[in-house]
């Protein structure tokens, strides 16, 4: 599949919908982080960060488990929205459990502008 890069950005029509999405449930949900994840076949899974007593999750592992719960058996790629400069050895773990470790992370601030690409390796 080729993607266009929207002008002026470098970044695809569909990585920018990942990192909106992202966005939008950070916001929406008033957490830290929001995150949204791509499969194999196009889908999408959005999620924010999730703080229960019992239970603590980033943004970007929540959006995995949702792809993995819904019979994702791949990822295409990942973004995640947050005011921290990187993502974490966890949240690049989950990714690469279920997308490799090419998978690209990107990595956006809180206004969306992407500050850079990780891969999930």
């Amino acid at each position: 599949m080729t993607e266009s890069t929207e002008p002026g950005t470098g970044v695809s029509a569909e990585d920018r919908k990942i990192i909106t999405l992202a966005r939008s449930a950070r916001a929406r949900n008033g957490v830290p982080e929001g995150a949204a994840v791509r499969d194999e076949t196009g889908r999408t899974y959005v999620a924010g960060t999730v703080e229960l007593d019992s239970l603590r999750l980033s943004a970007l592992r929540t959006a995995v488990a949702m792809a993995v719960a819904s019979g994702a058996g791949s990822l295409e790629a990942a973004a995640v929205v947050t005011a921290e400069e990187g993502v974490s050895d966890e949240d690049r773990a989950a990714v690469r459990d279920l997308g490799g470790p090419a998978t690209p992370v990107l990595v956006a601030g809180p206004d969306g502008t992407l500050r850079g690409t990780v891969t999930a390796g």
